[in-house]
């Protein structure tokens, strides 16, 4: 019960610092000062007015200075992290696991909320997190039954968990970017327009250096089916043309979340489900 508070609490601070990061680095400013401001009147935030969620119902979700009004996604963020935080907690405890996917997941969330303001996909998050995926793989060293299989097809016998899990990470990053890259070059050979930014690519490379090939194939496979759902309903709820650009990054991101909390489960279960064993 202690941890699991302790991840709540340091989630929803977390948090905060997220709102910072998706305010700040699309207009390349830094995330480190100055102090947090009003974006309307520019008065300094003090501390007890930036306890989150909590000073935002205290405030009544209005600047204590202007009173101008605050928008409610910044409570949702560091609800949205706290939550997250808490989930991974109860996973693994408080362990370096649970810090290595925290940092995963706060950084697709920036990316998340990012995309959806500005339909981009910042270079610093995604190539850093590529990097950052293959040197926690070395840390995790989590056995891939899926790089396993790859190393007996080839005729390889390799047993160093070291080596089985960097060729997972670096796996996923080329299956994750990969994928997306051929759906890209494709669609624009066929329609002669870009059907996905190349942010899409790199912040996907990134997902599959944190979570190996299965996962990143589940991630491209629920931001799929909830970006088509919601594309649909935008089109026909709002009179948009199918050429109005969706945040496809948002719905990856939604679903790498999906996936780093509960994607070994999903995949276990369509498999044994799907897929039963031969006897």
């Amino acid at each position: 019960m202690i941890e699991a508070i302790l991840a709540l609490l340091l989630g929803l601070v977390i948090g905060s610092f997220l709102n910072v990061c998706i305010v700040r680095i699309p207009a390349g400013m830094s995330i480190v000062s100055p102090r947090s401001r009003c974006p309307s009147c520019e008065n300094p935030i003090s501390w007890y007015d930036n306890v989150p969620i909590l000073s935002y119902i205290v405030l009544g979700g209005r600047c204590r200075h202007c009173g101008t009004g605050i928008s409610p996604r910044y409570p949702l963020v560091e609800a949205v992290a706290g939550l997250v935080s808490l989930l991974l907690a109860l996973r693994y405890g408080m362990t370096p696991v649970w810090g290595i996917y925290f940092a995963f997941s706060s950084a697709v969330i920036v990316l998340v909320v990012i995309d959806l303001d500005h339909r981009i996909l910042p270079d610093i998050i995604t190539l850093n997190g590529i990097w950052v995926g293959l040197g926690a793989s070395l840390y995790l060293a989590q056995p891939s039954e899926f790089v396993e299989r790859l190393y007996r097809f080839a005729g390889i016998g390799i047993e160093n968990p070291l080596l089985v899990a960097l060729a997972g990470s670096i796996a996923g990053a080329i299956f994750g970017g990969g994928l997306l890259w051929a759906v890209r070059e494709a669609f624009f050979l066929i329609r002669g327009i870009e059907g996905l930014g190349f942010g899409d690519v790199k912040m996907m490379a990134m997902v599959g250096a944190f979570l190996g090939v299965p996962l990143t194939l589940l991630t491209i496979l629920l931001g799929s089916v909830v970006g088509s759902i919601i594309g649909i309903a935008v089109i026909r709820l709002f009179g948009k043309s199918r050429r109005y650009e969706l945040p496809f990054g948002t719905f990856l991101g939604a679903g790498a979340i999906v996936a780093v909390l509960y994607g070994d489960e999903i995949v276990r279960f369509y498999i044994d489900n799907f897929f039963p064993p031969i006897v």
